[in-house]
């Protein structure tokens, strides 16, 4: 019985579980988004959000904590060098899963992974939106009308002076 397991085993023993979640980490780090099966990504994401959470904190310790997980010093140095500046402000969140649909071969559920703050176009498109879009605040109504009603009367007065 598998009473209180949470995590998706993915079919594979632990060593091997734990390696390829240590690679695909590694490659999401280097290549910032990577194509992977929609429960490899899942897993994925429990599993390399705390590890690029301790990248807030570049001491050497979290240095060796993150080297023990992923075996890599590129990894490690790209993750506490750029990433880490990027995400330094987001309390969380940072990874983001977009669904494509299923793989011709076996149809399986495919998706992209990847870091939040490095999707350019979206972000592109959010700071368009919000170049866009107009602050306003909310006031009363009443000053609100009063600033209409005058201009609304000018063009009516001049039409029937005319």
């Amino acid at each position: 019985m598998r009473h209180n397991k949470k995590f998706n085993h993915l079919g594979r023993k632990s060593a091997h579980r734990k390696a390829m979640l240590s690679n695909m980490t590694s490659s999401l780090i280097m290549h910032k988004r990577i194509v992977t099966t929609l429960a490899k990504a899942k897993a994925l994401r429990v599993y390399a959000e705390p590890i690029i959470n301790r990248a807030k904190d570049d001491s050497t310790a979290s240095r060796r904590v993150v080297f023990s997980y992923l075996q890599n010093k590129e990894a490690v140095k790209e993750l506490f060098q750029n990433v880490a500046q990027k995400i330094a402000d987001r309390p969380g969140g940072y990874t983001r899963i977009l669904k494509l649909g299923n793989r011709l071969g076996d149809n399986a559920k495919t998706c992209f992974i990847e870091l939040v703050d490095y999707n350019e176009s979206m972000l592109a498109a959010k700071a368009q939106e919000q170049g866009a879009k107009k602050k306003t605040t909310r006031r009363s109504r009443r000053s609100a009308k009063k600033a209409e009603a005058p201009a609304a009367e000018s063009p009516a007065t001049e039409a029937t002076e005319e």
